[in-house]
């Protein structure tokens, strides 16, 4: 007999470019304001961004706080240690989870964040794999011969730990594969969808919603923020890190707000910048470059609506809000 239909789920996608204020309009959605969850019962985040996963960077990639997030529940963040890789498809993997239980506990499941690879490919599903290269694939056999397989286990280790945990060490193929599509894309394979038939995700309603400010406003409110970080405490974060033994090489450390603070006396050895002032302006001017590149490359996902929240004030922009939300659940087959 076929399976039964498995139910659509209605997840809402807010989207925002650093600074733009997704925090405090959640915030305002579903805990300040009773006729909300009234109107569509209550919401849990999934949250969308790919640095707020790492244990230990609380000041430098602006999580909410732990009294909003018992107010109103997230999901995805303090996941991992600094030093692993979170990739795209752990990603996609996990919010399908997610996803899938707070629906089944009647709320609605809102992902957030800023990270637009990963709400596209949650939204679109997964890249394929890139298909094989012959001559990459001879020059990795000829490696294997040469020197062993050692080197390139520990090559697949630093550049695709999911993969090497996943593939056993004589798996001689696998092996390769992995390091082939690394070295064709610069991307890990844990990143694309399995090869093979895809594995089944659940069905999704989505509605995509992101927040719009003009340049000038963003720039105001990254700027602001980059130096309420520093008097936060960034640097004693970023100390306390470096102290732990973590660095520049490791996947959360390559964040704006937390790289910027490393220089390089000499060929591999780092240590903390003392000029506090010129950290602070290179994590603004990141920053800035940052919101561009988010907002450029979210504005490519069909369906996107853009909610402008630059001039009016929280009382219409939840307005605004509302009836999106509202007009979506009602809607529901």
């Amino acid at each position: 007999m076929p399976e039964p239909e498995k139910p659509i789920i209605p997840v809402c996608i807010l989207f925002g470019p650093t600074a733009s204020g997704k925090t405090a309009i959640l915030e305002e959605l579903w805990i300040s304001n009773p006729t909300l969850k009234a109107l569509i019962g209550e919401a849990e985040i999934v949250s969308a961004d790919s640095m707020q996963v790492y244990r230990g960077m609380d000041i430098g990639t602006a999580k909410p706080s732990s009294a909003l997030r018992a107010a109103l529940p997230h999901h995805l963040i303090d996941i991992c240690n600094p030093d692993e890789q979170f990739t795209l498809g752990t990603f996609v993997h996990l919010a399908d989870a997610c996803c899938v239980d707070i629906a089944r506990r009647g709320k609605m499941p809102v992902v957030s964040g800023g990270t637009g690879f990963y709400l596209k490919h949650f939204v679109q599903g997964l890249p394929e794999a890139p298909p094989a290269d012959g001559k990459i694939r001879r020059e990795l056999k000829e490696e294997l011969q040469r020197w062993g397989k050692a080197p390139l286990l520990e090559a697949l280790a630093t550049w695709d730990p999911e993969s090497a945990r996943r593939i056993h060490p004589n798996d001689e193929y696998r092996v390769l594969r992995a390091l082939e599509v690394f070295r064709v894309s610069g991307r890990p394979l844990s990143a694309f969808a399995a090869a093979g038939p895809a594995p089944s995700r659940p069905k999704y309603r989505f509605l995509i919603l992101g927040l719009e400010r003009d340049r000038e406003d963003l720039y105001r409110r990254i700027d602001a923020r980059c130096a309420q970080m520093f008097r936060a405490g960034l640097p004693d974060e970023v100390r306390r890190l470096f102290e732990a033994g973590y660095g520049p090489k490791d996947p959360g450390l390559r964040a704006i707000g937390y790289k910027e603070f490393f220089v390089e006396p000499e060929p591999g050895v780092f240590q903390l910048s003392t000029d506090l002032p010129g950290v602070e302006a290179l994590v603004t001017r990141n920053s800035r470059r940052y919101a561009k590149r988010q907002c450029s490359y979210f504005a490519s996902i069909p369906g996107l609506i853009w909610i402008s929240v630059s001039h009016d004030p929280v009382p219409q922009i939840q307005e605004k809000l509302e009836v999106f939300l509202h007009d979506f659940a009602e809607a529901a087959p």
